[in-house]
């Protein structure tokens, strides 16, 4: 596998991403779902997290725009309209998690609660109608929160954190799994939206308190992580302006080249059109073109190595706090992967039996390729409720657009594709062909190889703890052995025979096919 699919997973150094799941473990069953609640500048979101806490569902999401900091920096006071709005919200919020038994919710309020004189009237209104105690937090552990919603998805990541609010702006330091130094800033696009002196007094200023943020940080050239909808939003137009085919916002990556062109495209087109060839509601994208500017100043002053947009944020900080350190350090793809094949595999446990049999054709992979072997070998089961006709493109699609952290967007395209082999030999015709260009001809074609040995797999292992025999691969001599017990003997039917020189054709490989005689380990032909 090449290269740039192990740029991305930098395992601790006490991970052990293979090890026993923990998402039944006494200390994580509590994490199974956990409600938390956003009071922001701009909106006010509940989210439940469910399921693998390592790399979690979305079991409920509601976003509410409030604008509660819009017009802060005149009055000192809360939005009235916003107010009464984000109050109603959060008293939802609340009924909902009532209902659904996890109640009380943690909720915390940033910049414009924080700010407001009667941020603390609205913190005591909040109390009294809903019972839910609301913390305020500063600017330093907004952004160490966020900066943890980071690392549950990039476990063992290394950057810099930016996440934008309505009314504020913060940057934290990740290295090694761990978050550095914090701060804080008053960026937020809708405190600079009533600037006086327009663009040019708002880019002047948002330049000047840049260069002091990034003289309190240090020199910061690793990659930049985004955080916040004003910086999703951007790069949503950023795919628009590129045509990228997989328009998944987690991972997605661009360039300070790319970010200064879609800054231009922003400027120059119609808002409104654009709004809508993007999908992004009137609320936010009033706050884009500010929020671009301050894009463009930071990518200019902190000159990162690349720039990744993560859909993580203070929600899953705040998940993140509640974690074991064990917990923590587990990949999150691995653990997302477990939880899925004991869900919803035929068999659950199978996907261990079938990696071990099939590693022997990878074990010169470096670590990250083999976690996606690993991944492949839990996932190859779960689409089995399917049509038969459609499971192959099922496959890809869950693996593509599926909430999973840890995945670069080639690895999502490499981990489906390797799953559309798994149940069909030729993944041509597609609606998903646009997406293949995301791959080199050379990961497409260890995808391939990776199906093709899970689709042959899957038909000798009916059992998950099945020790019938082993697969041999010498890459030199170009060499495919089938060693199997000679009670597995009625499982290499002519399908599998099939699937087997189908595998041994896609290595450029001979294949020889051995019986071992229990009794006596004698191999016959």
């Amino acid at each position: 596998m090449s290269a740039d699919m192990t740029a991305d997973f930098k395992p601790l150094a006490t991970t052990n991403p293979f090890g026993r799941p923990l998402f039944n473990d006494p200390s994580v069953r509590k994490l199974a779902r956990v409600g938390v609640v956003d009071i922001g500048s701009n909106s006010v979101r509940m989210v439940i997290f469910d399921g693998a806490a390592r790399s979690p569902a979305y079991f409920y999401n509601e976003k509410v725009m409030c604008a509660l900091g819009a017009g802060i920096s005149d009055t000192g006071r809360l939005n009235p309209e916003g107010r009464v709005r984000a109050l109603a919200a959060v008293a939802r919020f609340e009924a909902i998690a009532q209902s659904l038994g996890i109640s009380p919710l943690t909720a915390v309020a940033t910049a414009a609660v924080r700010d407001a004189t009667d941020g603390p009237d609205f913190c005591a209104d909040v109390l009294r109608e809903t019972g839910l105690t609301v913390h305020v937090i500063d600017g330093p552990e907004e952004a160490r929160l966020s900066a943890q919603g980071v690392l549950l998805g990039w476990p063992g990541s290394y950057g810099l954190v930016c996440d934008i609010g309505g009314a504020s702006m913060e940057l934290a330091e990740i290295r090694d799994g761990h978050v550095g130094k914090c701060v804080t800033s008053s960026l937020g696009p809708l405190k600079l939206q009533s600037m006086k002196g327009g663009a040019k007094a708002r880019k002047k200023y948002a330049k000047e308190v840049i260069a002091d943020l990034h003289q309190q940080m240090g020199e910061q050239k690793d990659r930049l992580f985004l955080v916040g909808g004003s910086w999703r939003a951007i790069a949503r137009i950023d795919m628009h302006r590129l045509g990228y085919p997989l328009h998944v916002l987690h991972e997605y990556r661009m360039t300070p080249k790319s970010v200064r062109e879609t800054v231009k495209y922003i400027a120059k087109s119609d808002i409104e059109e654009l709004r809508a060839a993007c999908g992004i509601s009137a609320a936010r994208m009033a706050l884009v073109p500010i929020a671009s500017e301050v894009l463009k100043a930071l990518v200019s002053r902190v000159k990162p190595k690349d720039i990744a947009v993560s859909s993580y944020g203070i929600r899953e900080g705040m998940l993140y706090e509640q974690m074991p350190q064990k917990l923590r350090d587990r990949d999150p793809l691995i653990e997302s992967a477990r939880f899925s094949e004991s869900k919803d595999a035929r068999m659950p446990g199978f996907g261990k039996t079938l990696y071990d049999f099939l590693m022997p054709v990878f074990k010169s992979a470096p670590t990250a390729p083999k976690r996606l072997v690993k991944a492949a070998s839990l996932l190859h089961d779960v689409s089995w409720r399917a049509h038969p006709d459609f499971r192959a493109e099922v496959c890809f699609d869950n693996s593509t657009r599926a909430n999973l952290g840890g995945l670069s967007h080639s690895e999502r395209v490499f981990l489906g594709l390797a799953l559309m082999y798994r149940y069909r030999n030729k993944p041509d015709g597609t609606r998903f062909d646009d997406l293949l260009g995301l791959l080199t001809p050379e990961q497409r074609h260890q995808a391939e190889i990776l199906g093709k040995a899970m689709r042959f797999g899957a038909m000798l292992w009916m059992e998950k703890d099945a020790q019938l025999g082993e697969i041999r691969w010498f890459p030199k001599k170009k060499r495919l052995e089938l060693r199997l017990h000679s009670s597995a003997k009625p499982l290499f039917s002519e399908v599998a025979e099939s699937r087997l020189s189908s595998l041994a054709s896609t290595l450029g490989a001979e294949v020889a096919v051995k019986f071992t005689k229990p009794s006596t380990d004698v191999l016959t032909d």
